[in-house]
């Protein structure tokens, strides 16, 4: 006898609606609950232009097309096959929940909601979905189950795409036809020697005892170019990865690049070299990242007026581009160009919030610290970009200061797993720390 799936039903924390304001869409079967908390706490988010704001505003414009009074009483359909949405109406906080953590705010409003919902419907399969572990974490110290919400999350972040692979024992003369005219090899005289996935624009160095050669497949599968060292403004890659990085962020057909790694290994450094170097190809360069607050605070709670609060998440940009400079003599031309690029606001360095309504033809495009943006963010980014233009993201997907995101589950991590083998998209780790050897030591010893 085929048995019966049994529908379950999901109670949405606010986090989850403003990391995905399409998550209703993406229950199957299954039935939502909104506490009427949730409503009211969106009210805080519908003025803005973050990527929340938005969210906050395009979900109440879903849930108010969803008429009918049932809605408060039972739920509506959301399609064939789909469960029923509905909004719970509670009374304040249940005795239990007062009882144990006291303070009534949103939060304890949401859990309170799901385990009046757990009461009432004792042999129902009610969880509470939240992007808050700790939230997660007082749900189940009520035997009331929780997860992550963890549609747009990486299952294996180790197997995470690393854009790069060495290839040992590769034979003496392919390696030497690298260095010969034209400096490139077609993929079937390769290919029989790699026993590794091959997707366009990855990166190889293929070696032996006594030769290497760094290489590259072409986005067709068809070439693999061999890849020289570059400078980029003056500056010059240490190592492989950063050779690799520096052909991608100067390699104009291909317009969407990814560099990861953790601190010092020049992620930032190379992307604004490499913008500088091929600044003639573009009408602007824009470089921006998400500002993140300390401890989740907004920054109105800082001192000073909205230049001086942000000077701090932008400073490390500042820095990076002040190193760019110091390969240079003051009276140096190219010192002087740097400036003159910011004076002339063909070189801007802004919030990325700040960005949104720009114009984005011919742009060479960096976003920093790209770890801390949700998959929603990165698609709105994404899909922004016009016609000419390049955008760079950065990031450490191990270093996240998101309350609400984690290697897993962060844009950064999600754009590299999705975009893998297609040919606009290259993608390169790096591993090896180069600001001093203090500090790669720090970075693997702390």
């Amino acid at each position: 006898m085929k048995q019966t799936k049994v529908p379950k039903t999901f109670v949405l924390d606010t986090n989850v609606i403003l990391h995905d304001a399409t998550c209703i869409h993406q229950f199957q079967e299954h039935n939502i609950v909104i506490p009427i908390a949730v409503i009211e706490e969106m009210d805080q988010f519908k003025r803005g232009n973050q990527v929340l704001n938005l969210n906050a505003r395009e979900f109440a414009r879903t849930l108010d097309s969803i008429t009918g009074t049932a809605l408060f009483n039972g739920g509506i359909s959301l399609g064939k096959g789909r469960g029923k949405i509905s909004i719970a109406l509670t009374k304040g906080l249940s005795k239990e929940i007062h009882d144990l953590f006291r303070e009534d705010n949103p939060d304890h409003r949401v859990l309170s909601a799901a385990f009046d919902l757990k009461k009432k419907f004792p042999k129902k399969n009610i969880i509470l979905v939240s992007k808050d572990v700790n939230l997660r974490m007082k749900a189940k110290a009520l035997s009331l189950p929780a997860e992550d919400y963890t549609t747009d999350k990486i299952t294996n972040i180790e197997d995470l795409y690393s854009g790069k692979e060495t290839i040992e024992n590769f034979p003496t003369e392919l390696i030497n036809k690298f260095y010969t005219v034209p400096f490139e090899l077609l993929a079937d005289d390769v290919l029989e020697y790699l026993d590794t996935e091959i997707v366009p624009n990855k990166y190889f160095i293929l070696r032996n005892s006594n030769h290497s050669v760094l290489s590259q497949i072409d986005s067709n599968l068809e070439i693999f170019n061999k890849v020289d060292k570059q400078s980029a403004f003056g500056i010059k890659p240490r190592n492989a990865e950063q050779t690799f990085a520096l052909h991608a962020l100067m390699n104009h057909d291909v317009p969407l690049v990814t560099l990861t790694g953790k601190a010092g290994t020049g992620k930032t450094l190379l992307a604004l070299a490499s913008a500088l170097q091929v600044r003639k190809n573009y009408r602007q360069i824009y470089i921006a990242r998400p500002v993140v607050p300390l401890s989740n605070k907004d920054i109105g709670f800082l001192p000073g007026d909205v230049d001086s609060k942000l000077a701090p998440y932008m400073q490390p940009l500042w820095d990076n581009l002040k190193i760019i400079q110091d390969q240079f003599q003051e009276a140096d031309k190219s010192h002087q160009i740097v400036n003159q690029l910011v004076k002339d606001e063909k070189l801007v360095v802004e919030p990325l919030s700040y960005i949104r309504g720009r114009s984005l033809q011919r742009i060479f495009f960096i976003v920093d610290e790209a770890q801390n943006l949700t998959p929603h963010e990165i698609k709105t980014i994404i899909t922004r970009i016009g016609e000419g233009s390049k955008i760079v993201l950065t990031g450490d997907i191990y270093q996240i200061d998101h309350p609400y995101l984690d290697s897993q589950s962060n844009g950064l991590s999600y754009l590299i797993e999705n975009f893998k083998g297609q040919k606009l998209y290259a993608h390169v780790n790096l591993e090896k720390g180069e600001r001093s050897e203090l500090a790669e030591l720090a970075s693997n010893l702390l």
